[in-house]
């Protein structure tokens, strides 16, 4: 049971407000000798579902890349791998699968210069305008969200409008963009075997805007001194096409699979990934958004660097809805059609993220 301060003794909206307002983050508290976990950040979600299950009944499944455009036989395997594992639980990881380690843990060792430079330096990103081309806070739904989360976020979107690279961090600017590039390439290979999953052309989910946009989060989420009050992050779907996640090697990932949590451990040279909800809708449902949280830890910080794609909150007149291809009489289309934009502004709009904000776009 949660030690809950009273009520009347609690003001939420000036607690989050001079939170904001040090422009510190998660890491500033900590920085600072916090040793409580302020009441902002106080959780109901830590035990929903209940603990992580121990069985190895249930495992993330690690798919291999290697040989796939040489072997067509092994390419139609791994489809078929990617199909199972997006249509049951939404979460998978892939080796081999064309970003050279080396980059990846520089892009690691980026992301923790950025946060862990002059607290002062870092400030000039500090932001909650949409328009700037990094934004970095503590939590976008800062003020919005039943709890804050345990962790502070830096977003900057990568296509399909490339950044001015001048506005870009200095400590880790180079491998922001070797990173993105060597990401778009990854995602339109996923969009092609998660096309050639559903029985459609290969091209087909790059050729309808899929892989067009990518927006890449780079989270930092320092140690918490009462893990049990709090997450790093909360339970939810992702709101795009798809996400690619790296991840270091302190774990705390898990995934919603049978009503039981399961952690995705870290693999070396892995990238986890799990489906969105657009891709979920578009799919009609062959495909499964996962429910997804992220624990707190006493150990760490945890660094995370996951890639959205999806255009966001960009202006499209593009309309998304079930793929025609993939409906017949005894399976007509549950969704209506909707732009990224739509959803993504309605997604915004709910308080918590437990129950999709799909059930809104079903027919």
């Amino acid at each position: 049971m949660m030690n809950l301060e009273k009520e009347e003794n609690y003001d939420r909206v000036s607690e989050v407000k001079a939170f904001d307002e040090t422009k510190g983050g998660v890491k500033g508290l900590v920085d600072a000798g916090i040793t409580k976990v302020p009441r902002i950040f106080f959780s109901d979600q830590v035990h929903r579902f209940g603990e992580a299950s121990s069985s190895a009944a249930i495992t993330v499944p690690t798919i291999d890349l290697d040989a796939i455009e040489e072997d067509p036989i092994l390419r139609r395997s791994v489809a078929e791998s990617v199909l199972d594992a997006s249509a049951k639980c939404g979460f998978f990881q892939v080796v081999n699968h064309g970003i050279p380690v080396p980059v990846l843990d520089e892009m690691l060792r980026g992301v923790r210069r950025f946060y862990e430079q002059d607290a002062e330096i870092k400030k000039q990103w500090y932001t909650r305008d949409g328009s700037k081309t990094v934004i970095y806070n503590s939590n976008y739904d800062l003020y919005t969200a039943a709890s804050v989360n345990w962790r502070d976020t830096a977003y900057v979107t990568m296509a399909p409008y490339s950044p001015n690279p001048d506005e870009l961090p200095p400590v880790c600017r180079d491998i922001m963009i070797e990173y993105a590039e060597k990401m778009r390439k990854l995602g339109g290979v996923l969009f092609e075997l998660l096309s050639e999953a559903l029985n459609l052309d290969g091209k087909h989910l790059n050729e309808i805007g899929c892989s067009e946009g990518l927006g890449i989060l780079y989270h930092y989420y320092p140690p918490c001194p009462e893990p049990e009050l709090t997450l790093g992050a909360s339970i939810h779907t992702d709101i795009n096409f798809l996400t690619v996640l790296l991840q270091d090697n302190l774990g705390g990932l898990q995934f919603l699979c049978n009503n039981q949590w399961i952690d995705i451990p870290p693999l070396p040279g892995a990238l986890v990934v799990n489906i969105g909800d657009l891709l979920q809708l578009i799919s009609n449902d062959k495909f499964t958004s996962g429910l997804h949280r992220v624990l707190a830890s006493r150990g760490g910080p945890r660094v995370s660097v996951a890639s959205f794609f999806t255009t966001g909150l960009n202006s499209s007149s593009t309309m998304y809805g079930p793929i025609k291809e993939l409906l017949s009489d005894d399976d007509p289309p549950k969704y209506r059609e909707t732009t990224v934009r739509e959803y993504s502004l309605h997604f915004n709009t709910k308080k918590d993220h437990i129950t999709s904000a799909l059930l809104d776009f079903m027919v």
